[in-house]
This record gives structure tokens, C-alpha cells and sequence, in this order.
């Protein structure tokens, strides 16, 4: 492990937790048994924009719903489990179907279920929001909140860091703006 920015500029893959992540982590319950989740938009246009430029991305939530799962087919990740209540199974799966180093993979997580994830990758990332646990953990805390641009801080620095935000436009075209 050496300096935070050396090593993001070597990540491969993104892998994300979604509830107190992408979201603030309330939820709203809805008669039919899903769930309501308010997203961060610029959250969403980053992971669409990494997904463009070839990144790996999972999700590995406990959460559940079809309508999270919707989401993210709509951002089209390579990789999205819900309902999960094993997380560091489905990262060591993620991890060896696509020949990832875990010093190649960014884990941002919030609370405890992400911890032994956290533990297990090169970059372990939180929002500004997460558990002390996590905090404690975490090699880089995002100055944002969960649902608040969390996601798009950690996604656009290591971008930046390999020269691959928003260059010469790159990967920007196509239906985005409803990330």
C-alpha cells in the first residue's frame, strides 16, 4: 500500500454498497413490498460515465426491491447482487471472475455489513456519513455524504487520476442526463 493517489491511479473496478452509498439510507416502503430510494444524480453519471470508459462496477447490497434493481440496469454495471448477506462471498467472486488484484478495486461502504469488504481491497473508501467502524477503515473518507456525491467524488478522482475524466469528451455522449 503506498500513496492514495499512485494506487487509485492503478484501479480497475469500482464496488459499491447502496443503501447510506448512493442513497442517505432512508427508505420509503411501498404497499407492494419495494422500496422508494431518492439517488444522487451526479452519483449516477459517474458510474455511467466509468462503465463508458471500461471500468468493472458491482453491487453488492443487502437491499432489495425492483426497483433498485431497475436502477442499475439502467446504469448497466457489470456486475449487481442484492439482497445479499454474505458480502465478502460476492466480492471474492467479483474479484476472481474478473481477474481482479484487490489493490485494483475501490470498495466504498458505510456500516458494518461492509466492514470485512473494506478489510479486503487495496482502496476502501466511505462518505463522510459512514459508521466509525467504517470510517476507521477507510483509506480515503469522501468529504460528501451518502447520497449526497459520494460516489461521484471517489469515481472522479480516480478518473482524474488516470487522465480519463471528461477527456476530449470521451464517453459523455448518450442518454445520461436522467443517470
Amino acid at each position: 500500500m503506498g500513496n492514495f493517489k499512485e494506487d487509485i491511479a492503478r484501479v480497475k473496478a469500482f464496488v459499491f454498497d447502496v443503501d447510506g452509498v448512493f442513497t442517505d439510507g432512508g427508505i420509503m416502503p411501498l404497499p407492494d413490498g419495494d422500496f422508494i430510494r431518492k439517488y444522487n444524480a451526479k452519483d449516477g453519471y459517474a458510474l455511467v460515465y466509468a462503465r463508458r470508459m471500461g471500468y468493472k462496477v458491482c453491487i453488492i447490497t443487502g437491499g432489495r426491491g425492483e426497483l433498485l434493481r431497475r436502477r442499475f440496469n439502467y446504469y448497466q454495471v457489470t456486475r449487481f447482487i442484492d439482497g445479499c448477506t454474505n458480502k465478502i462471498v460476492e466480492l471474492n467472486r467479483f474479484m476472481a471472475d474478473e481477474e481482479l488484484d484487490p489493490s485494483e478495486v475501490v470498495f466504498m461502504g458505510d456500516d458494518i455489513p461492509d466492514l470485512e469488504c473494506m478489510r479486503a481491497v487495496g482502496i476502501p473508501v466511505a462518505p463522510a456519513d459512514a459508521c466509525s467502524e467504517i470510517i476507521e477503515a477507510a483509506r480515503y473518507v469522501s468529504e460528501f455524504a451518502g447520497g449526497r456525491g459520494c460516489v461521484r467524488d471517489i469515481i472522479e478522482q480516480t478518473l482524474r487520476s488516470q487522465d480519463k475524466w471528461a477527456k476530449n469528451c470521451e464517453g459523455v455522449a448518450g442518454d445520461v442526463t436522467s443517470a
